[in-house]
């Protein structure tokens, strides 16, 4: 285990001693603010109107599902389709880049523990990412009192979300040494496991429901209502290990072995 995480430091101090970290960090907190501010905005004139008509009866409005869930469900995990490439990119492409690769595999430590490390480095940036979600959130636990037990699974959910795309663009970091593909391709593989639970609006055969299974979105969903749901869990969990076995299998290709 302290090999993984001599490896994970390692990779998240390289991560803040060039520009990706803080370029993914004040991209990321920048819209994560536009995009806050925004439905304050909206929440804070629907409750006036309401004010002005006499509430008719209505109940006031929830900041739940008025600001957290579209916040976390409806727009932070389209932009981590946009970001989450930057981190992943250089994972293995700058490796081979560079030329340290071959130091790398034939290092004492083990395919597993290296991989593990460079997940557990980028995981570690990433939970950055989701820090500064929350300390927009906090904001609204300090002027108003939104309802805390479904943040709890959207946290969850946001941050099994990443993690997923986090394994899976580094298992594609290492097909390439340039870092403009790795990162355009993953971003694409993203965009295209985001979406594919549209095939539903127009299928409902036994390969339409395969296939709207495999999207990231259809397994978010329970997370943004406020559930916890095991087989949600376990596919994000499926989905990380299945890019961290892939992982391992390419860099096997890379030192020749069957």
């Amino acid at each position: 285990m302290s090999n993984i995480l001599a490896v994970a430091g390692k990779e998240l101090r390289a991560y803040f001693h060039s520009p990706i970290a803080y370029l993914v960090l004040t991209m990321y907190a920048a819209l994560c603010g536009f995009f806050f501010y925004s439905f304050m905005a909206t929440y804070v004139v629907q409750s006036l109107r309401m004010a002005s008509m006499g509430g008719m009866g209505a109940p006031s409005l929830s900041l739940n599902e008025f600001i957290i869930r579209p916040l976390l469900a409806g727009v932070l995990t389209v932009v981590l389709l946009l970001l989450i490439p930057l981190i992943t990119m250089r994972l293995y492409a700058e490796e081979k880049r560079s030329g340290t690769i071959e130091l790398l595999l034939t290092s004492p430590l083990t395919d597993m523990q290296i991989i593990l490390g460079k997940f557990f480095g980028a995981l570690g940036l990433y939970a950055v990412m989701v820090a500064v979600t929350l300390a927009h959130i906090a904001l609204l636990f300090v002027y108003g009192s939104p309802n805390a037990k479904p943040l709890v699974a959207q946290v969850l959910g946001l941050f099994l979300f990443g993690a997923a795309l986090l394994a899976l663009g580094m298992w594609i970091s290492t097909f390439t040494r340039n870092q403009i593909i790795a990162g355009t391709v993953s971003m694409a593989v993203f965009l295209l496991l985001y979406v594919l639970d549209w095939v539903t609006a127009y299928s409902t055969s036994a390969a339409g429901r395969v296939i709207s299974y495999m999207s990231l979105t259809t397994h978010f969903e329970s997370f943004t209502k406020g559930v916890i749901d095991l087989n949600d869990v376990v596919y994000y969990v499926s989905v990380i290990l299945l890019g961290l076995f892939l992982t391992e299998r390419s860099v096997q290709a890379l030192k020749g072995r069957p």
